[in-house]
């Protein structure tokens, strides 16, 4: 879609149409985390309550399904053979070959009140990940990073923290909680991904839904699905909504962008708290979707593996 075709959806108020194929038919009760490498053309996103992990060769479309020990919601890849799960007892070190799991940092192990929820690798190689209450209790969310072996204890007092993802240069984090409607901004040392400054409110969520998962492409847009809005919006850094692409399922959960030119994007959505006449009426809950949204998006940057040792 040209420019001037996206920005005729917006004034309309109908979302674009872009074109889509479902990638997964299976329905997640709540599908998350997507994550995508280009180097062995793999991604994988999570059933977080199922305990699953799904892993799709992009190439020829095939499906794998694992089992989990833990309830996991996000991936960061190391290298061509570990990954690293984000789960409701901190990080596992995953043999992507085997599937052997290694406990290799707790986060709120103790609180049976919490599991993980969002994540994203930033450019330097620190994983930002969140915690939240297994029933979105209030204010019992937080973001950690884990750098150096550790994780870092950076924000508390959220909700639902979501969202989020790094500006490309990594001097910018976003994150979003989901509960408020907000998304903000921090500015960040590029070479740590610490903060440098205090959050500030980037935008307020206007309309059905909320802010779940985000991505930025290689503009620097936030592209964030909306839960319960059955679209992705894409917002410039200063916070201006300048797309928003239908999905087909009403609670699209997090994007991520995949292909050997980034330039399609996986999302993931799930049935959560819908009953049976809402999925009815959604044929699409639960189902992973690739959406040809015409942008250019970049390769997600790998984990450091200087912080498993």
């Amino acid at each position: 879609m040209t420019t001037t075709e996206a920005r005729a959806a917006l004034t309309s108020g109908r979302p674009e149409q872009v074109p889509v194929r479902v990638l997964d038919a299976a329905r997640c009760h709540l599908g998350e985390g997507p994550a995508y490498d280009a180097a062995s053309d793999t991604a994988w996103w999570f059933d977080i309550l199922g305990r699953h992990l799904h892993e799709a060769k992009l190439d020829s479309g095939a499906v794998t399904v694992h089992a989990l020990p833990v309830m996991a919601s996000a991936l960061a890849v190391v290298d061509d053979a570990r990954h690293v799960l984000v789960a409701e007892n901190g990080l596992h070190l995953r043999d992507s070959r085997s599937g052997a799991m290694t406990h290799l940092a707790p986060i709120e192990d103790e609180d049976a009140r919490t599991r993980s929820n969002d994540a994203r690798v930033h450019p330097s190689g620190t994983l930002w990940s969140s915690t939240m209450g297994r029933r979105a209790e209030r204010g019992l969310g937080s973001i950690y990073a884990f750098r150096g072996g550790e994780a870092r204890l950076l924000f508390t007092g959220l909700t639902i923290p979501n969202a989020i993802c790094f500006s490309p240069d990594g001097s910018v984090g976003y994150f979003a909680d989901t509960s408020e409607g907000r998304l903000y901004r921090v500015g960040l040392d590029p070479e740590t991904a610490l903060p440098l400054e205090e959050p500030r409110l980037l935008l307020r969520h206007e309309g059905p839904g909320g802010l779940d998962g985000a991505v930025t492409d290689a503009e620097g847009l936030i592209w964030c699905a909306i839960w319960g809005g059955g679209c992705v919006h894409a917002y410039s850094p200063a916070g201006r909504r300048v797309r928003r692409v239908a999905v087909p399922a009403r609670q699209p959960s997090c994007p991520v962008f995949v292909g050997p030119r980034f330039d399609r994007l996986l999302v993931t959505s799930a049935w959560q708290d819908m009953g049976e006449a809402a999925r009815a009426a959604d044929p699409g809950h639960g189902q992973t979707f690739l959406l040809d949204v015409g942008t250019q998006g970049r390769a997600e940057p790998r984990m450091a593996s200087g912080d498993l040792s």
